[in-house]
């Protein structure tokens, strides 16, 4: 079998897996989410079960996968190598933590919640996607934006040689 196809059948077995787990675990109702962070109600810890097998399962795995020179199915890792906090991370992380606690849903269960048909998955999903390509479109903006200049001798040389260009 082609590589590109086992590699799209191992992603599909492992989306499976990972919706059906969802689903077996309750995580795909907003009420058990909003549960979990409701501290000073009637608080329930079911996902934190959820959170822990998962983690738990990754520290331990993760350090046998990176002994491998390669994955199974790709020429090399891909990790990340930013390891600074900044400004977009954290702006980010606020502002998913808000959608996942107003919403009930992060990414992975609203998609799967989507199979259900009800109302709210369909428009967490499509308010999540909308708000995905808002900032493809605004950092595509931001890139196409020229940088501004602080040396204005270089500023003004700019300018005579367009004019001569032109």
């Amino acid at each position: 079998m082609n590589s590109a196809v086992m590699r799209n059948v191992v992603v599909f077995v492992s989306g499976v897996i990972f919706a059906v787990g969802l689903g077996l675990s309750g995580m795909t109702q907003p009420d058990k989410v909003k549960g979990f962070l409701d501290f000073f109600g009637k608080w329930d810890p079911t996902l934190l079960a959820v959170i822990g097998s998962a983690t738990g399962l990754n520290l331990i795995l993760f350090r046998f996968i990176l002994k491998r020179p390669a994955p199974i199915l790709e020429a090399k890792f891909s990790l990340p190598t930013k390891k600074d906090i900044d400004r977009p991370l954290v702006v980010g992380a606020v502002l998913f933590g808000i959608g996942w606690g107003v919403g009930g849903f992060c990414p992975g269960p609203a998609l799967t919640s989507l199979a259900s048909g009800t109302f709210t998955a369909v428009l967490f999903v499509v308010s999540m996607a909308a708000g995905s390509l808002g900032y493809l479109f605004f950092e595509k903006a931001q890139a196409a934006k020229p940088a501004p200049s602080t040396d204005t001798a270089n500023a003004s040389g700019s300018i005579e040689a367009a004019k001569k260009a032109a």
